[in-house]
């Protein structure tokens, strides 16, 4: 089975960020970078398939900047067999643009699955994946906590709103895996020294112009100081009344 996994460079998110003076984007100086959450959870998928088939390989796809190939690395690390980094200096907020250069990219690879995260922390669209599936014309299963392949055909168990549903589907399929799945794998000293000898080819993104732009951003107000509304059970209807009048969440 050959998978390719397709991740993104994020920023780590415990820190505290700052926009730019423009108010174009989120000021890059000083923030760490890593692969985002759900991507390596979906690294950690194709790795456990690979492991249960024991045969194929796990390819990794990226789109960023050239520092981007330590987050390849790290995949590499990990078991990964080889990367691709399509290089790109703009940061682009168009999903459409990011989707047509990962699926020019991926479709002569003649891959059984490609996964994605559910979700990017640092833009919560949940676009790529689905855009990609449809250029590619190949079906889709999102959200996925629980997976299985057995030969051609998949079964996948997909988050729902208060339930869960069931989908088999045939291969090849792209699919995004949410964060039930499984938790992924630290790189081992082994890895990270195998991860250096690993294939990483590194070629120019063909981005169209995108349709999408970000006007301005801006920092969410600070959250104003708690207060004491009073001790015990007598001060219950102090505090009912100001979450009636003032929060107005009652």
């Amino acid at each position: 089975m050959k998978i390719a996994v397709c991740i993104k460079r994020v920023p780590v998110m415990e820190v505290k960020f700052a926009i730019t003076a423009d108010g174009s984007r989120y000021e890059e100086t000083g923030l760490k970078y890593d692969i985002n959450d759900f991507d390596l959870w979906a690294i950690e998928a194709a790795l456990q398939l690979k492991e249960k088939a024991a045969a194929g390989s796990v390819h990794v796809v990226c789109l960023g900047p050239n520092a981007a190939q330590e987050q390849i690395r790290k995949a590499m690390a990990m078991g990964a067999d080889s990367g691709v980094l399509l290089e790109s200096d703009v940061r682009t907020y168009d999903g459409l643009t990011v989707a047509r250069a990962l699926a020019a990219e991926l479709s002569d690879g003649g891959y059984d699955l490609i996964l994605f995260g559910r979700v990017a922390i640092d833009s919560m669209n949940q676009m790529t994946g689905p855009m990609v599936a449809e250029l590619l014309d190949l079906p889709v299963v999102t959200n996925v906590f629980k997976l299985d392949i057995n030969g051609a055909t998949g079964r996948a168990e997909r988050v729902l709103e208060g339930a869960s549903e069931v989908v088999e589907f045939p291969l090849p399929a792209v699919l995004t895996i949410d964060d039930g799945l499984n938790k992924e794998r630290l790189p081992s000293l082994k890895g990270i020294m195998a991860a250096k000898k690993k294939p990483l080819d590194v070629k120019p993104a063909n981005l169209d112009a995108p349709q999408v732009t970000v006007r301005s951003m801006a920092l969410p107000a600070e959250r104003s100081a708690g207060r004491i509304v009073g001790e015990g059970a007598a001060a219950v209807p102090e505090l009912v009344r100001l979450l009636q009048t003032e929060a107005k969440v009652l």
